[in-house]
């Protein structure tokens, strides 16, 4: 049965979090003249061992002071055009005299053991976290201090270039983790946790981040009792919410509006983890700071976009949850739905959070909800091949035998605005296919009168230039062009420009949770998701929805390893696009 949000009884007149301005620690981490920062500030040190920035490039836990100069009689002396070179780092002092506390609410589950706490070492391997900081574990599941870190220990690993004293980080980092057991409703149990907090605390300036690693149907019933018996009392507090966000507009609205009885919207950091890839953090840099794609990305040169989502496994054992949702909910509606409003929003005011997040919310209301004519739905069945059985979708013990789930879905969208008019954007997501991947494709449009269309025969989308990006596994970046084949004759050939990561940039590349984490205790919410955008997503989907579960539609069958269900491909082929990951080659 799928989980329910459950009504609020009845509105509240303020949040519970809310705090002052002066106990915000997430604006731009500096303030001016350095010029006589030795004079002024004589105890305020530069630490070169730490010193967070978000992923965005802004430093942590600052005072700004732009806009504050006229009249400062510390100013006297510095001329205005000057004025913003200078800065002081004050992180020193407010560190030393603040902790961060991060709770883990659902410690003991699989996405908080394989995720969150080897995410949380990874950022303290690096020296991402501050000096004072504490992690509590809390579940109903009854552990000991001890218990928690041996569990936890098993998936901690250290960085591939910084492996000679990984034994000793992780002993450190270990040493602060703690656990608390109680139940999720339970005012009484979350007060013991905040005695605890203030234990570790000391005292301190305390700002405290709760990470909500449980399912949907008792997020509420955390933030209620976090909110009246665990937030910080003179700093701030953040809380993390995992998706899925609700089944459909009118439940998601409900769970807003819950959530909002005891939180700013400010305060709610709704977390997609796609939105933390490097490829998805590398889309903008792409399109923004390179002048031959900026002029391109639009309907006068691109064909169309595709957004294609495969795992090359099914539920195996773990359907019960997925059955609940399916696979439009669980991928196509917030993961492959965000990064199409990042790729196709206009250049935004500046890099700040809202100012991105205002050109996604535009996107995705100048979009047209989904109809049933542009939706493919799928269902993988049992399958052999290679002398080995894969078992089907409703083989899975966890799942119904009459279940119609769809296991894969493909989906056509357009934007009705001027930059992409009549281009179709593709989505693909699926499981128990053929191979694991995640990537973008952007198809361009043929060459007009192409001297060279002899040379390609019938088939011009063989000549058709290609930009990928590679998501996941082995993150790239790679263009298709045309080239000549050094020889006699005049032949052709389909090469790659390629920027392999690995190849490139040999350290290993941080996980999605790992940015996400340290945005939200910088307070940095350019990665994630705000309500009103929720909100926009949701009014493309429900009504899908909605017929797809009103008429029992039955999704197409396909084999186990396959590459899906033939009916993507027609399509595809009603838009005349052919998908681009089924080209032959293993790109």
């Amino acid at each position: 049965m799928a989980a329910q949000i459950i009504p609020c009884s009845s509105p509240s007149s303020s949040s519970s979090l809310a705090f002052p301005s002066e106990f915000n620690l997430c604006n731009p981490r500096k303030c001016c003249f350095s010029r006589w920062v030795s004079q002024v500030c004589p105890r305020i040190r530069t630490r070169n061992h730490f010193r967070i920035k978000t992923s965005n490039g802004h430093p942590l836990n600052a005072v700004s002071m732009q806009g504050g100069m006229d009249g400062n009689p510390l100013a006297k002396g510095i001329n205005p055009e000057e004025q913003e070179d200078f800065f002081i780092d004050i992180s020193d002092g407010e560190e030393a005299h603040s902790t961060l506390s991060i709770t883990v609410v659902g410690a003991s589950g699989d996405l908080a053991k394989k995720k969150i706490f080897p995410a949380l070492f990874a950022l303290y391997y690096e020296d991402w976290l501050p000096e004072n900081f504490v992690i509590f574990g809390y579940a109903r599941t009854k552990l000991t201090d001890e218990e928690l870190r041996n569990m936890i220990s098993r998936t901690l690993t250290c960085r591939i270039d910084k492996r000679a004293n990984c034994e000793d980080k992780m002993e450190q980092f270990l040493k602060r983790c703690f656990y608390h057991s109680g139940e999720y409703s339970s005012e009484e149990h979350f007060a013991e946790l905040d005695s605890k907090l203030k234990e570790k605390e000391a005292g301190k300036r305390s700002n405290r981040l709760f990470y909500l690693s449980i399912p949907p149907n008792i997020f509420v019933d955390v933030v209620r009792c976090a909110s009246r018996k665990a937030s910080s009392a003179n700093g701030w507090t953040r809380v993390i919410v995992e998706k899925p966000f609700g089944r459909d507009s009118e439940s998601s609205a409900e769970l807003t509006r819950c959530l909002k009885k005891y939180l700013t919207e400010e305060q709610i950091f709704r977390i997609d983890h796609y939105l933390g890839k490097e490829l998805v953090e590398n889309l903008s840099v792409l399109r923004f700071s390179n002048l031959v794609f900026e002029p391109l990305w639009s309907r006068n040169y691109i064909r169309n976009v595709q957004f294609i989502f495969s795992e090359d496994f099914g539920t195996e054992g773990r359907g019960g949850y997925f059955d609940n949702y399916g696979i439009i909910r669980d991928i196509m509606q917030n993961h492959l739905l965000q990064i199409l409003a990042l790729f196709a929003m206009e250049t935004p005011v500046s890099l700040d959070a809202e100012d991105i997040r205002n050109e996604k919310v535009k996107v995705l209301r100048s979009m047209k909800p989904l109809e049933l004519e542009d939706v493919i739905i799928g269902q993988y069945k049992g399958h052999n091949k290679g002398g080995r059985t894969y078992p089907g979708y409703i083989d899975d013990s966890t799942v119904p035998s009459n279940s119609i789930t769809p296991t894969f879905a493909a989906a056509a969208l357009f934007i009705n605005n001027a930059r992409w008019d009549g281009v179709p954007f593709l989505m693909k997501a699926g499981k128990a296919l053929h191979r694991k991947r995640a990537e973008i494709r952007v198809q361009f449009r043929h060459v007009p009168g192409n001297l060279y269309k002899r040379n390609f025969g019938t088939d011009l989308d063989k000549a058709t230039n290609e930009l990928v990006l590679r998501v996941q596994p082995d993150e790239a970046i790679y263009l298709k062009i045309n080239n000549k084949v050094p020889g006699l004759g005049m032949r052709l050939d389909r090469s790659d420009l390629n920027l392999l990561y690995r190849a490139r940039y040999p350290s290993e590349i941080p996980d999605a949770y790992e940015r996400l984490l340290l945005d939200a205790i910088a307070g940095e919410r350019r990665l994630f998701i705000r309500s009103d955008e929720l909100d926009a997503a949701w009014s493309l989907f429900t009504p899908l929805l909605k017929e797809l579960e009103a008429k029992k539609i039955a999704p197409e069958l396909y084999p186990y390893g396959s590459r899906g269900p033939v009916g993507a491909h027609y399509l595809a082929a009603k838009y005349n696009v052919r998908w681009g990951d089924l080209g032959g080659d293993d790109d």
